[in-house]
């Protein structure tokens, strides 16, 4: 008789292994392995019967036009580069509560509304529950079509049976598939259904969202190859109790990752931010400790507050804190004001908070960060009509930002005076532009 083949697969990361083992190579993780039905173990198989196609020359292949229809929620179609594809598979993940099926009932519902049928699938909320809530969206539309199933197979008959155009699947962690016996939410499940999904969205040309759990560690709960198997992985940010979301692109087949989407969290639901950068900072007053700055997010400039807390500390080591900025970057910051223009701030606690919650993932805020940091040190305010861009390097030399006439532009539309810049720009613009080949020429400003 034939040995019996035994496999393990962890159901935190996918890593199989032909034994159990306590603790997971890949992931660490403990006690996470579980035996694979031989049934399982044959859908793991590549297809036998593929047909043999030969390799042709990329200069023949034809090029395919790639259509894409608005969403109607503007800081989506921004961030999926344009629109929805027809026939492209989304993931969308992001804390519990943040928005997630909030935004794409609201999306479902205006689409309904210029006439497209579109199939809401839940497995976590009855009918009455989502009504509910479209109620409070104003998203009750006749062309939307809500369905409370787990089962694959069902779901599959009803968009196979109808002439839908987009399908929300709220969530992948509650779907069933009858060809695995392990339970709904394990690796093998997700990953099947998953398949199965993409092969329909790409066979019926049906635009499929996908709503999708994260761990505790911030990442979608489900192997990684989910991630590899979607066209386009969103994620949403922001805290649950402020009305500001962030929605970001990690991984976009039809369009720029870099892209980010604004939204504002009212009792209408998730709205498109008219105007973001109002978002960020106040020009009320000024006020020691504020500077400001402008960063892009993607082709966008929004302009940010930065602030700055500097006090004497009782302590032997100082505490040097940052919210959405970096630390380390922080520590270097201040050793370079320390080296270079001689601040004892080795005896003072230093507080750094970008106003919003943004997270700055670039390096032009610099600028504007020292000159929160003196402003705060020597309790002079900094003009609520002025913006520090610039990146500052370890020389203490301060070093151009990418489209700078962008950041400009952006200054403009609220009325900015004077800009502090690496280098003066070729744009003719009214705002008066100083430059700054030195952080030391900072103090000038102040």
């Amino acid at each position: 008789m034939a040995k019996k083949t035994r496999v393990f697969e962890c159901q935190h990361c996918g890593f199989v292994s032909p034994k159990w083992l306590g603790k997971c190579n890949n992931c660490n993780q403990w006690e996470s392995f579980v035996e694979i039905s031989s049934k399982e173990l044959e859908n793991l198989k590549p297809f036998k019967n593929t047909p043999k196609l030969s390799a042709i020359s990329i200069a023949k292949v034809e090029q395919e036009s790639i259509s894409t229809f608005s969403s109607t929620q503007k800081e989506l179609d921004i961030v999926l580069g344009g629109g929805i594809v027809p026939g492209g598979l989304y993931l969308i993940g992001g804390a519990p509560g943040v928005g997630k099926s909030t935004l794409l009932l609201k999306v479902a519902g205006g689409l309904a509304g210029t006439g497209l049928s579109v199939l809401y699938v839940s497995g976590e909320e009855s009918a009455g529950q989502i009504r509910l809530r479209a109620d409070r969206l104003q998203c009750v539309q006749e062309k939307l079509y809500l369905l409370n199933e787990i089962d694959l197979d069902t779901i599959k008959a009803h968009l196979l049976g109808q002439n839908y155009a987009v399908c929300v699947i709220d969530s992948i962690q509650t779907l069933y598939s009858s060809a695995i016996s392990s339970a709904p939410g394990s690796i093998s499940q997700v990953r099947e259904i998953t398949f199965d999904l993409m092969r329909l969205a790409k066979q019926e040309q049906i635009a499929i969202f996908i709503i999708g759990h994260i761990t505790k560690e911030g990442s979608i709960a489900g192997p990684r190859v989910l991630e590899h198997m979607v066209d386009s992985v969103l994620y949403f940010e922001g805290d649950p109790s402020r009305e500001l979301r962030i929605l970001r692109s990690f991984k976009n087949r039809f369009g720029a990752t870099s892209e980010v989407g604004i939204f504002e969290m009212h009792q209408e639901g998730l709205m498109s931010a008219k105007e973001a950068s109002k978002l960020f900072f106040s020009q009320k007053q000024s006020l020691a400790g504020s500077a400001l700055s402008v960063v892009l997010e993607g082709s966008r400039a929004l302009i940010l507050e930065i602030q700055a807390l500097v006090c004497e500390s009782s302590l032997a080591n100082p505490k040097r804190l940052a919210t959405s900025f970096d630390t380390n970057r922080l520590h270097m910051l201040l050793a370079l004001l320390e080296k270079k223009l001689e601040i004892p701030l080795n005896r003072y606690d230093v507080f750094i908070n970008v106003s919003g919650g943004i997270k700055i993932s670039e390096t032009s805020a610099d600028l504007a960060v020292i000159a929160s940091i003196l402003s705060s040190f020597r309790n002079r305010p900094i003009s609520n009509k002025t913006a520090f861009i610039g990146e500052v390097g370890l020389t203490g030399s301060v070093q151009e930002v990418p489209n700078l006439n962008v950041r400009l532009k952006e200054m403009e539309n609220y009325g900015f005076l004077k800009a502090i810049v690496p280098k003066k720009p070729n744009l003719k613009t009214p705002i008066a532009c100083y430059e700054a080949k030195d952080v030391s020429q900072i103090i000038e400003w102040m």
